[in-house]
């Protein structure tokens, strides 16, 4: 009993007599090699990109073709049926490898599409919006590039059973071109056919492959100005007097607070568990030395300052005491010049008395001798030692 024969009385004539004896069961070329089913998409939009979780969110068109010789009819032109009716026929059983929840657009039907062609040629397209995982690579974020996948795999059938194809190559996906997206821009894009292999067997697999660069802007507007701004800011310390303490250490204490928040801002949209170091880690580090080195290097010249005025008013009692002593010193040395100076002209007083006294005695001498001299050379011839006389008066 086929699958239409219950519901004749609502299938046209054409479709009954295309459905009799169908089975859905059973794969098209069940005996006679595997069925080829080829695929196509558009990309509708990429909704999130999200770091934390390392995946994103994407709408897709997903369209598939095969074809059915059970299928084929006479005509011209294609079927176009209802899409509930998609549970009459054999479909692939087409999955998204890395999805973590994926979902069926139903508002206001659900959103499928069946088409038969004469030759036999079935269209199946449905819309969906999945979660797809995407690792990344954040060692040089906000920098950085990532490629991420749509891997699409046949679940039961391996490849002697079906054989996966992009219908156009790497035109086979559409929609990125027109794309807005709010952190990154699609770079490139290109296709790639290959197999799955598991434990039960080998699997046909079709991989999208997408290029996304991170846009700067954002991130030099929400980060680098601001940190540039707070370094810049700290430094204005240097030309506040060493004296204004509060201004000093206002300026310090609030650049190095301000910045905590903007680095913890900036890691929000990071996992929170993370073994390796992003670029922005190392730039927020950098500017975080030189905020607190500048706090830091006012705590070192506050601190050397008060110790050299320490030692200044040390230094300056040992040199008033030694002033002290050199004064006293100069004083005794004064006070003895002095006396020596009186005691100079005492003597040169005494010495002044003594030579005037000693002409005196001269000329009294002088005026003896001249006395005594007649009286001498009158006694010459008759005193025996007269010679001697004569020269002790003469030393006289």
């Amino acid at each position: 009993m086929s699958t239409a024969e219950g519901k004749g009385e609502i299938l046209p004539p054409t479709l009954q007599k295309i459905m009799k004896g169908y089975n859905k069961y059973l794969r098209p070329f069940f005996d006679n090699g595997p069925v080829s089913v080829g695929m196509s998409m558009d990309i509708a939009s990429i909704d999130t990109i999200s770091e934390i979780n390392m995946d994103y969110t994407a709408t897709i068109f997903l369209r598939q073709r095969w074809t059915d010789e059970r299928l084929c009819f006479q005509g011209n032109k294609s079927l176009s049926l209802d899409g509930r009716l998609v549970e009459m026929l054999w479909v692939p059983d087409t999955f998204i490898v890395d999805s973590k929840k994926s979902f069926l657009h139903d508002i206001t039907v659900e959103n499928r599409l069946i088409r038969i062609y004469p030759n036999g040629t079935v269209l199946y397209a449905i819309r969906i919006t999945t979660t797809v995982a995407c690792s990344m690579d954040l060692t040089k974020y906000p920098m950085d590039k990532q490629t991420c996948t749509l891997q699409l795999e046949s679940w039961g059938y391996n490849i002697n059973d079906v054989q996966f194809y992009w219908t156009r190559g790497n035109d086979s996906v559409r929609g990125l071109e027109t794309l807005r997206l709010a952190q990154y821009t699609v770079e490139d894009h290109f296709t790639s056919v290959s197999e799955a292999v598991y434990e039960t067997g080998r699997y046909p697999k079709l991989v999208f492959h997408f290029e996304l660069k991170r846009n700067i802007l954002y991130f030099i507007l929400e980060t680098y100005v601001p940190s540039i701004l707070l370094v810049v800011l700290s430094w204005v310390s240097f030309w506040i007097s060493q004296s204004s303490v509060p201004a000093r250490i206002c300026i310090g204490v609030t650049t190095v607070l301000t910045m905590t928040t903007l680095m913890m801002g900036a890691r929000t949209s990071l996992p929170n568990a993370n073994c390796f170091i992003k670029a922005i880690d190392v730039y927020l580090g950098i500017c975080f030395s030189f905020i607190f080195g500048a706090l830091l290097e006012y705590a070192v010249a506050h601190f050397c300052t008060l110790h050299r005025s320490s030692l200044r008013v040390h230094t300056k009692d040992e040199d008033e005491e030694v002033e002290e002593e050199i004064n006293g010193v100069l004083a005794t040395i004064a006070n003895s010049c002095n006396v020596s100076d009186k005691i100079n002209k005492v003597d040169s007083k005494k010495n002044i008395n003594t030579s005037s006294n000693r002409k005196e005695e001269k000329s009294k001498h002088n005026n003896l001798y001249a006395r005594a001299k007649p009286d001498v050379l009158s006694l010459k011839g008759q005193l025996p030692f007269q010679s001697i006389s004569i020269e002790y008066f003469t030393f006289i």
